[in-house]
């Protein structure tokens, strides 16, 4: 998921939810992340259809599900409803979650926050050695050079980490909504990661 739980001024001016302790709790759990970021990038679907697509049981999804929608994160799905099978489909939304405004002193919430960072975490991960291992599929084609696959470390005070953030977080959101169906135009996956680290120092 995520990739919608960084709050950006930009995102929350569109349709937001703001991520308080109650929805962290039911969205912190690694498979109700994976369902809504399936139905978020697929579409609707059944929970026997995601259960096949995430080699899960279709009870353990149907469950997940319904405690998604539960805590308003998914919906049924009327239009692909036949009565006879329950489509799903993810709340038209995104999901902006600021550590700083739930309780990290309470030991659950705090429990909850790591679960989802982690799993956002691991999501980012699963994606970049998913290319990795099929880059062949891209090969002689335009998008072989088209992406980005690259680090660097820059020296910079928290203000201007913050600033460096907006900026390019406002420069993709100029790509954002772009019509999916136009030639040539396919999904593209942006992963944006600035994080401080610690670094002992040599003894």
């Amino acid at each position: 998921m995520t990739e919608d739980l960084t709050p950006t001024e930009e995102a929350v001016a569109r349709a937001t939810r703001q991520l308080d302790a109650r929805g962290l709790r039911g969205l912190a759990h690694p498979l109700r992340l994976q369902l809504l970021n399936s139905l978020r990038r697929g579409g609707p679907a059944t929970a026997s259809q995601l259960g096949k697509e995430l080699g899960e049981s279709s009870g353990a999804t149907s469950y997940h599900l319904r405690q998604l929608a539960e805590y308003g994160f998914v919906e049924d799905d009327p239009e692909h409803g036949t009565g006879r099978e329950r489509w799903w489909r993810a709340v038209p939304e995104s999901i902006n979650f600021d550590v700083r405004k739930v309780d990290q002193d309470d030991p659950e919430i705090r429990g909850a926050t790591d679960v989802l960072l982690h799993e956002i975490a691991s999501t980012h991960y699963r994606e970049t050695t998913s290319w990795v291992a099929d880059r062949d599929r891209w090969r002689d084609t335009p998008w072989e050079e088209a992406g980005t696959f690259s680090d660097m470390t820059l020296h910079l005070d928290a203000a201007e980490l913050k600033e460096l953030g907006a900026r390019l977080l406002a420069l993709i959101g100029e790509y954002d909504g772009r019509d999916a169906g136009r030639e040539g135009r396919g999904e593209v996956r942006v992963h944006l990661h600035a994080l401080p680290i610690h670094r002992a120092a040599r003894s």
